[in-house]
């Protein structure tokens, strides 16, 4: 296990005050919220900024975490002995709802492993606790969202031994996806997070959805962008053209005097929902090769018919 240097992780000097941690803290979850951040580890890394602000803003626990110095850091981290008879914190380390999202590094000193030893030592039997939420990362199609898709998936995940010590372990899930799931969005599968302590029922699995990258198309939200290609004289002349979509093929009518840029709206073809999104048809001139001596007499003709046009002007 490693260690966890909480002060690294928000920025401050091990001599910081209170009122430096809360705006470190506040910073950073400005910084790195999902709701708010783009980076693709924005969960993991809120989950960070959460574990230590949670110790350092407790005077209670920053006082045990500074005990332990810097030990462990060269390496596997173990609490010292003794730590269960010298400190005594209430499951999940008192720390709501978030705190179900730590790492094992908190739980062994803070959590329920250490809350799981304090019982085991005194002779008393575990108290019955609901197990920690844990989050990963499910990658998907966009073809996935529109029409909804099963998937089996590995996700590590941690047991507690008979002493409350987390072992790793690797589980095989079947997971539904749901038809106009959005980018960034958790799916729960309920119980299949660690497991309780006593009787407790076990904790929830969120998937948070990362969309792979596709040169055809992306999504917004709910809203589906789709690159079109067109041959020059559907740009210039307009008319019907067939394009293969994610609603399938669907016949859509060019404008007459392409414009670099443009895009066709087709109201509620994006990703589906109660109110679904659109899809937006991003229009883009295709040329045709000058490869032969056909094609190449078909350009000079082509630009014998345009005298006055100047692509630069």
């Amino acid at each position: 296990m490693d260690y966890k240097d909480y002060y690294k992780i928000l920025g401050v000097e091990r001599s910081a005050s209170a009122q430096e941690i809360k705006k470190a803290y506040r910073r950073l979850a400005r910084k790195h919220h999902p709701d708010v951040s783009k980076e693709a580890d924005s969960v993991h890394r809120m989950a960070e900024i959460n574990e230590a602000n949670a110790v350092l803003s407790d005077p209670e626990k920053r006082a045990a975490y500074d005990e332990l110095g810097t030990q462990g850091m060269r390496g596997g981290f173990q609490p010292p002995p003794h730590w269960d008879e010298e400190h005594t914190f209430r499951p999940n380390g008192g720390g709501g709802a978030d705190s179900e999202d730590f790492s094992d590094f908190f739980d062994q000193l803070f959590g329920r492993s250490a809350f799981s030893r304090q019982s085991h030592a005194r002779g008393q039997p575990p108290p019955d606790l609901k197990g920690r939420d844990q989050h990963a990362v499910i990658e998907l199609d966009l073809e996935d969202s529109y029409r909804g898709t099963q998937r089996s998936i590995q996700v590590r995940t941690s047991a507690l031994d008979a002493y409350g010590e987390p072992q790793e372990t690797t589980r095989e899930l079947q997971v539904t996806i749901p038809k106009g799931v959005k980018e960034g969005q958790l799916i729960r599968l309920a119980g299949h997070g660690g497991p309780g302590l006593g009787h407790g029922p076990a904790g929830d699995m969120l998937l948070e959805v990362r969309f792979r990258s596709d040169p055809r198309w992306y999504a917004k939200e709910r809203d589906v962008y789709q690159h079109v290609p067109i041959a020059p004289w559907e740009a210039a002349l307009g008319g019907p053209i067939e394009v293969q979509t994610l609603a399938g093929t669907l016949e859509v009518n060019v404008p007459a005097g392409w414009k670099k840029g443009r895009q066709l709206r087709l109201r509620g073809k994006g990703l589906p929902a109660k109110t679904p999104g659109d899809m937006y048809l991003l229009l883009e001139v295709a040329l045709p090769p000058a490869d032969d001596a056909a094609s190449r007499q078909a350009y000079e003709a082509f630009a014998q018919a345009f005298p006055h046009f100047h692509a630069r002007s």
